[in-house]
């Protein structure tokens, strides 16, 4: 019994995160394929429908899902590429224009164009990536500064920290964490995302936990 527990923990610990890369990837991937979809599949069932012989297999549940990502991942190439362009940039313009014309809309885009922004830059007087106290003083979380305000009172800087959970980075806490009690990191914003997806597992060997 004791070498079938071993074999079966062995066991478990080599295919848990062969089975969390499964889990992303077929999150991404789902993700990618109902994207187009609604464009795809009809075009593919009518040519498979037009020559059964040749392109039957177009109908097939995963030649669906293929389509569906080669066509969003081209999509999402091509946009890249236009924005890099004058036209692009003045297209992008305009449908953000668009966007701002209609409350919600402009609410949600603005939000996470803002976002992202400021994760590719540094705040004034602070590392970006830092470690805080959450949820209690004797335990650090890893976040992302992403503002600096001011306590309307004191006047003493405050600091607006997005905490991601692990290891579904998209979810998470904001936190308003006097600068001063910021334990600041050399991570980069790469570094920080592989950190909490991995759940602590790709990490570097020394980190500022208390701070000096």
């Amino acid at each position: 019994m004791k070498k079938l527990q071993a074999f079966f923990l062995t066991g478990l610990l080599t295919l848990t995160p062969i089975w969390l890369v499964f889990i992303v990837f077929k999150f991404v991937f789902g993700l990618l394929s109902d994207v187009s979809r609604p464009i795809t599949t009809p075009i593919s069932l009518y040519m498979a429908e037009q020559s059964p012989m040749l392109l039957g297999w177009l109908s097939q549940p995963w030649a669906q899902t293929g389509i569906g990502i080669v066509v969003t991942v081209a999509f999402i190439l091509m946009v890249g590429f236009i924005s890099r362009r004058v036209l692009g940039q003045r297209l992008i313009g305009w449908l953000e224009a668009l966007i701002g014309k209609v409350p919600l809309a402009k609410t949600v885009y603005g939000s996470a164009r803002k976002l992202l922004d400021m994760l590719q830059t540094k705040p004034d007087g602070t590392q970006r990536v830092v470690l805080i106290n959450f949820p209690h003083e004797n335990m650090k979380s890893v976040g992302f500064v992403t503002r600096i305000l001011a306590d309307e009172a004191t006047g003493e800087e405050l600091a607006a920290v997005y905490v991601p959970t692990t290891p579904n980075p998209t979810s998470g806490y904001l936190e308003i964490v006097p600068v001063s009690q910021l334990i600041p990191t050399d991570w980069t914003a790469d570094q920080a995302m592989a950190f909490i997806i991995s759940g602590g597992a790709v990490s570097p060997e020394r980190i500022p936990f208390s701070k000096a």
